[in-house]
């Protein structure tokens, strides 16, 4: 597929504006908020305008935060070009930024009007991109959908039927608890740990890179607290192992890691909350994890 110019797209219509924006999750910051709004405030964006998120998970975040707080709320739409973008960061309505304190403290729930899915797109991206992509459809998964790890256990291509089912897991959770009250905190299974490496790491991983590793520190703990079946652990090892993706983390990072997580938001009343798996799309919660568990999980996921 041909790369896009958005400045030659841009030419062809009337009234529109491109604004460039650093890679990754480096545009998620006030800075750049400030200068999308900078532009919004330089072409008089009024109420009947439009934002529109062209590129990966980060971006859409990015312009859907920009389109919820530019003049109280402007309409939005997302055209995702990653993996990660089409499964999972432009589905829900989950819009906002980085602050130096931890991964989308800042933001609100603001639905795009539209979501647009080519993936020709992906025909573009690195392996590393695809795979780290591919963590979060191994994350609909187990937590809602085995029929998906099956389809990635028989073939590891991308395909649109398989970001169909992974956006079909998402769209479904999130219908019922737009909000995160508790039903959508499934979505999170990984996360927890999995933000705190990002950060740790000033997110020279990818975000599947680091939920990847959490993934797997997830179901170890869900060995402990809930029960799940080392077959299952195992399997987490397997199809993510299949993907290049890394499993394991650094043993001396681990009492940075725990400063890191208490910083998450699922954090309530001081404690840390954890999406846990009972077995294949069987999910638990668990809170006030006892240190002794926390600790022999992450020794099982150490290098």
């Amino acid at each position: 597929m041909k790369s896009l110019d958005l400045v030659d797209v841009a030419t062809k219509f009337k009234n529109v504006s491109v604004v460039s924006l650093p890679d990754g999750e480096n545009q998620k910051s006030l800075e750049t908020l400030q200068r999308v709004h900078d532009v919004c405030g330089e072409v008089k964006l009024g109420r009947d305008g439009l934002i529109v998120g062209l590129g990966g998970g980060a971006t859409t975040d990015l312009a859907g935060f920009a389109a919820a707080t530019w003049l109280r709320g402007v309409e939005w739409k997302a055209i995702p070009t990653t993996v990660a973008g089409m499964v999972d960061a432009a589905i829900g309505g989950k819009t906002g930024i980085n602050t130096r304190h931890g991964k989308n403290l800042v933001g609100s729930f603001y639905s795009p009007s539209g979501v647009i899915v080519d993936v020709r797109f992906l025909e573009t991206l690195s392996t590393r991109d695809i795979n780290a992509g591919l963590a979060e459809v191994v994350k609909c998964g187990f937590i809602v959908d085995p029929s998906i790890l099956s389809d990635l256990e028989k073939s590891l291509h991308v395909t649109a039927a398989l970001i169909h089912k992974a956006v079909s897991v998402k769209a479904k959770v999130v219908s019922a608890d737009f909000k995160e009250s508790y039903g959508r905190e499934v979505l999170n299974y990984g996360h927890t740990l999995g933000h705190a490496i990002e950060k740790n790491e000033k997110y020279a991983l990818r975000h599947g890179e680091a939920v990847s590793i959490g993934m797997v520190f997830a179901a170890e703990l869900s060995g402990l607290v809930s029960g799940l079946k080392p077959k299952i652990i195992d399997q987490h090892r397997d199809i993510l192992t299949s993907l290049d993706l890394p499993i394991t983390y650094r043993t001396t990072e681990f009492d940075s890691l725990l400063k890191l997580m208490s910083g998450d938001k699922k954090v309530q009343k001081g404690k840390l909350r954890f999406v846990t798996l009972k077995g294949l799309g069987r999910t638990s919660r668990a809170e006030n994890v006892p240190l002794r568990h926390l600790t022999k999980a992450y020794e099982r996921i150490s290098s």
